[in-house]
């Protein structure tokens, strides 16, 4: 029995442990890397917010044809209407920025007092 404990005491502490969200059945792992969602998941995102602009035109070219009688009004949707697919295909067609980089660059040694320095006759120049 003893035996027993120990080994579930060592099956429990080489189980990964999992940090979600609280509640819910579903756990999620934290994400810890900085990579970039992946293309099938962009273009995912993509596809939604051009259906969702594509129902806000269709719900424009309604409220259109429903105020016919006020000639302002119906202006705007009208305009909205036309104005939509254009900003839909763009957005839509619109990758997320690339992060920037912070480059490297060697600026010197960090204390000039410890750096070793090179005397005039070590300057030989080998060709080979």
């Amino acid at each position: 029995m003893g035996g027993d404990r120990a080994d579930a005491a060592l099956v429990r502490e080489a189980m990964p442990v999992t940090i979600g969200r609280d509640g819910g059945g579903e756990h999620e792992p934290v994400l810890i890397t900085e990579a970039q969602p992946s293309l099938d998941e962009q273009l995912s995102a993509r596809r939604t917010k051009y259906l969702i602009m594509m129902s806000i035109r269709v719900v424009c070219l309604v409220l259109a044809a429903t105020f016919y009688h006020t000639p302002w009004l119906m202006a705007i949707f009208i305009g909205g209407a036309v104005a939509l697919p254009w900003m839909a295909v763009l957005i839509a067609n619109d990758r997320p920025p690339k992060k920037a980089l912070k480059v490297n660059r060697f600026g010197g040694h960090p204390d000039p007092g410890r750096a070793i320095t090179s005397s005039a006759s070590d300057s030989r120049v080998i060709e080979g």
